[in-house]
């Protein structure tokens, strides 16, 4: 369980760090003694608030990976993880992890928000080249960043940015899009925190910045905020994956 009342520790401790970490030191910043994600900021009430309305949490801490290649289905089924039925869907495993089926054969796996599932860590090590043919292990905590836009206005706030519909009527739980945010190349996957609409967004690390501004901007009309994850936990009735 994260302490959330704990010092805050640099995230110069931890080896992985967020391509964003100087902008949430500016923005005063409490980061998880664990991982070092973003815990809060300055007032976590108010945060909470945000979570339903309208926030942006940098997820880029936490674990995630990637299998690609023609057998990657199989050796997934093989290790005992029950796939979506097609691309472009995500749904929960049984230990809250979140698949990601992008194609027939690329598979993205996410952690659930409280690190609990182990999915993401245990599965490339059980991958080899000898053992995994046809099958490529992805370093998605490398190569991609990972936000999460939530609350009522979410879809609105996309629609300046993105030329995707993600209204709730359109955009159901559990489906994926491969489009651009802001012109850069992103995946969004919905997954809510129970009645509340959240939207995750992977994309390459190297425009972790730009995007994460670019969102910030369309998020003003609406009066959104950036939030960490402690106000992802704790949202009322969430179910968290």
């Amino acid at each position: 369980m994260n302490d959330i009342s704990a010092a805050s520790p640099s995230p110069e401790r931890f080896i992985r760090r967020s391509q964003l970490c100087r902008w949430h030191l500016k923005n005063n910043a409490e980061f998880d003694t664990t991982d070092g994600s973003v815990t809060h900021y300055a007032d976590l009430a108010k945060e909470s608030k945000s979570v339903g309305q309208l926030g942006l949490a940098d997820l880029s801490n936490l674990p995630r990976t990637g299998f690609k290649g023609p057998g990657a289905a199989e050796w997934i089924v093989g290790n005992g993880v029950a796939l979506p039925k097609a691309p472009n869907l995500a749904h929960a495993h049984s230990d809250s992890s979140l698949l990601v089926r992008l194609s027939h054969q690329e598979l993205l796996v996410l952690s659930d928000l409280k690190r609990q599932s182990m999915l993401a860590d245990t599965l490339p090590q059980n991958w080899s080249v000898e053992a995994s043919q046809g099958v490529s292990l992805l370093p998605r905590a490398d190569s991609h960043c990972w936000f999460a836009l939530t609350g009522i206005h979410a879809a609105e706030t996309f629609s300046k940015v993105c030329a995707v519909d993600l209204r709730p009527g359109k955009f159901a739980q559990g489906e994926v899009a491969q489009t651009s945010i802001a012109r850069v190349n992103a995946i969004i996957v919905r997954n809510d925190l129970g009645p509340t609409p959240c939207f995750y967004i992977l994309s390459d690390v190297s425009s972790a910045e730009f995007l994460w501004l670019s969102l910030l901007d369309a998020m003003l009309e609406f009066k959104g905020a950036a939030v960490g994850t402690a106000a992802l936990k704790a949202c009322k009735d969430a179910t968290i994956v």
